[in-house]
Parts: structure tokens; sequence; C-alpha cells
């Protein structure tokens, strides 16, 4: 192509080499106690993760029905799990098998706990009733009644001397319940509401305990009295709540006044984690919302290795916050990703994907270690996104009918990484597609909305922001998101406006548009330059060849087409897809292009000939978008099946894979030739067999009985000519049935691979006439040197014999047509020498006569 040196080596092989699933869709969360593994809930199954990656480790197959409640030993060797068949499974999670299962409740349960000890687990259920179980023997040891509602919530407490179980109910009543005595010791009036948290205080004696619920209370009881000693209004409804370790520094000095040894962390509908000083009262920190910010937290998980709050949100989200640095968020795991709409990779390093969901935050994904940041500022669904070449400068549009500027940075710390610049207002519908400026200088951004109109921003005022990007975060703290202005807008369209792309010397743009059009603009003016007309339904990507003067669109029509822009006619028209086509990328220098569509498949074509050469197939559903990394070494997919994959270009793998393999084969034929020629079979055909070369085995095998053959008649031929030589002296390969007896012993001590595989061959050759003399001699030679146990051993003898016997059938048939038809060559040759001999009788006698 022109200007390039090197020429371009077209891609022809991809591998999924990671992919970003759901592991989280509400309900249970656990964590091991060595905190080395997640545990969630994904439907009727539970996931088991790496707790710091978010790597799956293993998937804990569940029945029919969804799991409601579940609980892992301390000694972390088995997992007790609840669906709602009412049955409950332990698996050990050394070999992630299930060990056990039996019925529990009358109801699903709803809460779990497992004692310190790992030996017992306690059970409550929607039938108002706990139950305690031995967890190894599978029997009930208690059963509790007392309750007038559900069980929402189960605790053991931690005395090792004196076993107590602690529950409470949708009744609002806890109770307490000795184990030794299997007697309810007390009965307390603790909440309005439901209960949702029950925790002590750190230590053997628990002296203390804490009841938490959705009634906005948090209670504080003295255990050995079961008194309440004081009640802490949070002013919201609580999800999780705890006692952090005695003595934790939460890293806020001691401004509040706080001496306590003990503090309560709490989290709810507020989507807030707090702090409270348990002897006063007084509330010690509260995190500050992040900005549209909608989630709740639905559970609160302390680990107390680490020091950290793990919050469980409602849009299955699990948020890490440090508890010795005021709750910053340390780390983040996305559960669900919702419908993927929109991605692209950024930074320099091109090591992150930014992921546009069916939400209204931006999600950042380290395509490493699957770490997952979120950042807030829409206000509704975000449907596009695009990132500048440089990786820092990324644009969003969204339902909320603006489109941003943020700057990415993932070195920074967490509150800095993904920091909103700048605001796009003036669209009066959502913004479904936007695209910055190509370019070291990313001076303008274009937007189209689905009010049919295309918008220039101007983006010089973030020159400064752009190029300090190390002050971001500060210069947009201090003023706030800048606010663009709007150098021109049109209408474009006469319906939505799909995808907008822009050309790399920024000179033109094009959009593409449900009303089934393509046009182009230039990008000064906003003057149209021509539209390009050819498909029959709407018009869904478009994008620039990086080197020539064509665009490519896709459209629900199930076309792809390649428009020149010189004449705004159609260069070429690709099809292959059964349903319409999402999204396109040009590949490899403009030769190649990608496409995704409904019909869940990627296609790879060649642009020169119009050929499909490559079809990936691993989505189970509609594929809306397609991302590419700078040096096109990964592509990026999702779509509605809420998963993304990432494919390798193993395209040079390949091509050096296949000239090993080809390297290997011919220094094999050169080792098969070399056997031949020493005749040393049993290598010859071993290597044959190895290499699968069916018909090269046969020649070797037809060569060989002929040359027994040749040998045969010569030997017959010096037996009449010397009557007298001695019989004995014929060599024993007379009587192999393949021509020599070595050949014979090869065949009658192969391994069963290579006689499963061998007699496959006889079966192919069996079928065709012109071979079937070597395939019944071999077979014979099968037949004589195995037994009929060591046959019929064979994974598929069953499927060969029944293959290889009607054809034999037929060659003996025509063998015995043909013995039939010789007699009568016999009998027409003795009838001719009959003739013969009674003519030359007559001859002599005439003889005589004169």
């Amino acid at each position: 192509m022109a200007g390039d040196n090197e020429r371009a080596v077209p891609k022809s092989c991809f591998n999924c080499v990671k992919s970003i699933e759901s592991i989280y869709t509400g309900g249970c969360v656990a964590i091991s106690k060595d905190e080395t593994r997640l545990f969630t809930t994904c439907n009727e199954d539970i996931e088991v993760l790496d707790l710091e990656s978010g790597e799956k480790m293993a998937e804990l197959k569940g029945d029919t029905d969804i799991v409601t409640s579940f609980a892992v030993k301390p000694d972390g060797t088995h997992l007790v799990a609840a669906s709602r068949t009412m049955m409950i499974t332990v698996w050990d999670l050394s070999t992630f098998k299930a060990i056990r299962s039996f019925k529990a409740h009358d109801a699903p349960v709803i809460s779990m706990d497992i004692d310190g000890s790992s030996t017992l687990v306690a059970t409550g259920s929607a039938d108002s009733t706990v139950k305690v179980w031995d967890i190894d023997r599978g029997y009930c040891t208690h059963n509790f009644k007392g309750h007038g509602g559900i069980i929402t919530s189960v605790k053991f407490h931690p005395s090792k001397d004196k076993l107590c179980l602690v529950t409470a109910g949708d009744d609002g009543m806890v109770r307490v319940w000795n184990l030794q005595t299997r007697k309810c010791e007390a009965a307390i009036e603790a909440h309005s509401s439901v209960v949702r948290a029950i925790d002590f205080t750190g230590g053997d004696d628990g002296m203390a305990m804490i009841t938490a619920g959705r009634d906005g209370v948090i209670n504080v009881w003295n255990w050995k009295r079961k008194s309440l000693l004081r009640t802490i209004p949070v002013y919201e409804a609580v999800e999780g709540a705890g006692v952090l370790l005695p003595g934790t520094d939460i890293g806020i000095g001691s401004s509040n006044g706080s001496s306590s040894a003990n503090i309560i962390y709490s989290g709810g509908e507020r989507g807030i984690t707090r702090l409270w000083d348990m002897d006063t009262g007084k509330e010690l920190f509260e995190q500050t919302k992040e900005l549209n910010a909608k989630h709740a937290f639905v559970d609160v998980l302390y680990l107390s290795r680490s020091q950290r709050l793990v919050a469980v949100t409602n849009d299955q989200n699990l948020l890490f916050y440090s508890t010795t640095s005021q709750l910053e968020r340390v780390h983040q795991i996305v559960g669900y990703n919702e419908e993927i709409i929109d991605m692209a990779y950024v930074g320099k390093a091109q090591d992150h994907l930014a992921v546009a969901t069916n939400t209204e935050h931006i999600r950042v994904y380290n395509t490493k270690t699957l770490n997952c940041e979120l950042a807030y500022g829409h206000k509704d669904t975000i449907l596009c996104l695009d990132v500048h070449e440089d990786g820092y400068i990324m644009a969003t549009g969204s339902k909320d009918n603006t489109a941003m500027v943020w700057m990415v940075n993932m070195n920074l710390p967490p509150n800095q990484r993904i920091v909103c610049v700048a605001t796009a207002v003036g669209h009066t519908k959502a913004v479904g597609a936007v695209c910055l400026a190509r370019g070291p200088d990313c001076t303008f951004m274009v937007s189209g909305s689905e009010d049919r109109t295309v918008k220039m921003w101007d983006l010089s005022p973030l020159r400064k922001v752009f190029e300090d990007q190390q002050r971001a975060f500060a210069i947009v703290e201090k003023t706030g998101p800048i606010k663009l202005n709007s150098l021109y807008t049109f209408q474009a369209h006469d319906k939505d406006i799909n995808s907008i792309s822009i050309s790399p010397n920024n000179d033109i743009f094009a959009t593409g548009s449900q009303d089934k059009t393509a046009k182009i603009w230039d990008v000064a003016t906003g003057k149209s330059l021509g539209t390009l007309q050819g498909h029959r339904r709407g018009v869904w990507n478009i994008a620039f060849s990086p080197v020539d003067r064509v665009v490519a669109t896709t459209s629900g029509d199930r076309m792809v087409k390649l428009w020149s822009l010189s004449d705004y006619s159609c260069l070429k028209t690709f099809e292959g897809h059964t349903n319409s086509v999402l999204c396109i990328g040009f590949l490899t220098k403009g030769t190649q292009l990608m496409t995704t569509g409904s019909d869940g498949l990627i296609k790879l074509w060649n642009i020169k000939d119009g050929e499909c050469i490559l079809t990936l197939d691993k989505h189970e559903s509609k594929i809306w978008t397609l991302a590419k990394e700078k040096s096109e070494a990964f592509v990026a997919t999702g779509g509605a099946d809420s998963t993304i994959h990432i494919w390798k270009d193993t395209t040079q793998e390949e091509i050096d894979r296949l000239h090993s393999e080809e390297a290997k084969v011919l220094e094999q034929q050169q080792a098969l030739d070399n056997f031949l020629y020493a005749k040393d079979y049993r290598n010859a055909i071993t290597l044959a067999l190895s290499l699968d070369q069916p018909h090269r085995l046969m020649t070797i095998l037809r060569d060989v009985m002929m040359a027994a053959e040749h040998r045969n008649s010569a030997s017959s031929l010096v037996d009449k000519s010397h009557p007298d030589s001695d019989s004995t002296d014929l060599s024993a390969d007379n009587r192999a049935i393949l021509g020599t007896l070595s050949v014979d012993n090869v065949i009658g001590t192969l391994a069963p691979d290579q006689l499963e595989r061998l007699l496959g061959y006889v079966r192919n050759w069996n079928t065709n006439g012109k071979f079937s003399r070597v395939a019944q001699a071999t077979l014979y030679c099968v037949l004589t040197r195995y037994t009929s146990q060591t046959l019929l051993a064979l994974p598929s003898a069953k499927e060969i014999i029944a293959s290889v016997q009607p054809y034999s059938e037929r060659h003996f048939t025509r063998l015995d047509s043909l013995l039939t038809d010789s007699f009568i060559i016999d009998y027409t040759l003795h009838a001719m020498d009959s003739v013969g001999h009674d003519y030359m009788d007559s001859d002599d006698d005439n003889e005589r006569g004169h």
C-alpha cells in the first residue's frame, strides 16, 4: 500500500484468551477466612473466584433452582449451600464436588452460619424454624421453634465454653438459644422491623452484641445480662453491620473525640459505609457518596486480616474499602455486566478496557487482572463512547441528552483515575453517537442524537487539562467540569443517528442513520458532501479506512458495503451474516474488515477478494460492539449476553506451527523412505500409522505382497527345472500372510490405538475392490494374531465390524462368481485339447493310408 514499506501480513486466526462474564446475579456472598477466595451466587450456581483478581477458579453447579443461602467453613474445607428446592448440599472445596445432600426445611433457607469449630451449621428458614446440623455426618442436632416469621439472621456466639446461637426474624425478635440445654435463654424485642445483622465484640468472651435492622437503628446489648446498653439511630435501613477488631486505626485522628476500643461499621439503603463509636453511639466517619451513584448496599462483609470492608451493592458490584484510610475504595469487582453496548481500549499501554453497559456509569476493566473501576457522571444509561488515540481522552453519550469528556489515567490514585472534565449540553434527546478528533491535538468532538441533529463541540478550552494530565483532577475539582460550546448544529438525517466516524486527516466525518443512509460531511463547515445510498435497512455502524479513501458501513439488511469517497459509489458488498451487522473495524493496514452481528458471529474479511476467511462463534446473543487494541494484537467483543471476550491474534503462531509441522512431516517422510529402503518394515509401518497415511501404508503392504509373489513364482520355475531339489529349502516367508513374516509380526504386535487405526484403514480400503485384496489379507493377519477379546475391547470395534462385513461379503460373492466362470474356461480349454487330439489322430491315419 502507498507509503508502507513493510507488507502487512493478513490475519487469519484469533483465539479467545480471556472472558469477562457475569459472576454475581444477586443473593449471598461469602469470603474464605484466609481471604483468598470469594464465593458468589450466579443464578442456580455458586462461583468460586480469586478474591484479588476476580478470576473464576471453579463453578459449583447447583440444581434447577436459585441458591438462597450458603456459608463457608472457617477452616475452608467445605461449603454448605441451600436452594429453593429446600435441599442442603455440602461441597468439598478441595475437589469442588458435592459430597452430601439432604432436605432441611419445609420452606427455603434464608440465613446460615457455621460455628468456629467448623462442625455445626445453623439454618434459618422461611418456615419460622431454626435447625442446627452436624456438617460432616449430615444429621440434625437441634430444631428450635419460637419465631413468628421468616428467620433473617443467625449467628453463633464466639465463646468456646458455652455453645449459644442467636437468631432474628422479620418479627423484630432476637432469640438466644443454648445448644447444651436446647432451650431459649432470652427472647428480646430488639427491633420494629427486619433484623439483618448480628455481631459480637472481638475475643472469645463476646461481652457485647450488636443487632441492626431495617428500622434504621443499631442496638448494642450486654451479652451476659441480655440487656440493651444503647440504641444508635442511623436513619437508614441497615443491611449489613458488624464490629471492627479492637484498636483498629480508621485514619481520622482524634478530632472526633472517640476513645472507644470498639467501632461499629454499617451500610444500607444510602449506598455508603459509616463508622460508629460503640461506647458513645457517635458517628465517627461517613463516606462521601460518589456523584450520581444510585446503588444501595445489600450486605457488608468485614475482612479482618486485610482490614477492609466489602460492600455488596444492589447492582451486583463488590466494592472494597480500607478501614485504615478513611474508607477509601481500593478494589472493585463487577458481578454483572448488563448488556454490553459499546467499549474501547484506554491507557497508553492499552491494557484497560472502557465499557458502556446498560447503566449510567462507565466501567474500566484491567484486562490483565480483571479489576474494575466505576466512573459516575451521567444520570441515565450510557449509549456510546469513543477514546482518543492517545488513550487518555474519552467521550461518552447518554440517554440523559448529554455528552461528556473524561480524562482516564489508571496510574493515579483511585479517585483521580477517571475524571469528567467537560460536559456537552444541547441535544434534546438521547446522544447515541460521539467521536473525538483524530491526530495528536484533540480539538473538537462530534455528537449525534435521536433528535436527528449533529453538533460540533469545541474542545480547545480543555487544552490545559489535556496537556497536564496529572493535574486534571485538581483543575476540575476547583472549577467543576467545563461546559462546552457548540460550533454548529444541523439536522443530518430523517431518523436516529447510530454512528459517527471522523476521517484520519480530520477533514471530513461520516454519519450512519436508521433512515437507511450514510452521509459524508465537511468538518470545517458542516456542509454535506455526499450521500451513500444502497442499504435496504438502517445503517448501524460506519468506519473510515486508515489508508484509503473508502468508508465501510454495516446495516440491518445483513450487508457490509465499501464505498468510494471520490464518487460515493458502492465498491464492494460483503454478504455472510444471517442477521443485522452491528459493528465494523478495519484491520491489517486497511486490507481486512472485522464485523459483528445480531447472529452472534464475528467475521473476518479480506477486502481484496471479498472472502470471509474466519468466523468466530462464542457469544450467545447479538454482538453490539468490538474494540481493537492499537497494535491489533487483541480485539475485544461484547454484546447482549453480558459477556466480553478478548481475542488474541495468533496468526503468526499458527503460521509458525504449520511450518514446524510441515518440517516435521518432511523429516518423518524421509525417515519412512529410509526405513523402506533398508526393509525395516516394523519402523516403516509404525511411522506410517503415526503419520496417519493410510495410502502410504497400503502401498507398503501391496508392494511387500507383490514382491513375495514374484519370489514364489521364481521358486516354482526353479523347482520345475530342478525336480530333485529339496522342497524343505523353501523360505518360511512363503507361509506369511502379508508377504513376509516380519510384516506379519509387526501387524501382530501393534499397540491398541495403532491396531484401532489400522482397522479403520482396512475398513476404508475394503470399500474399494481395487484395494480389497490388501484389506482382506491385512484383516486375516489381524484375526489370526489377536484374540476376539482383544479386538472387541477396542472402542470402535463394533462399528468397524459392522462396516467391514457387508463389503467383505460382496467381495467373496464376486470371487465366487469369478471362480465359477473359471470352470467354463477350464472346460473350454479341455474341450479344445480333445478336438486337437482327434484332429491329430485323423491326420496320422491319413498318412498311414497313403
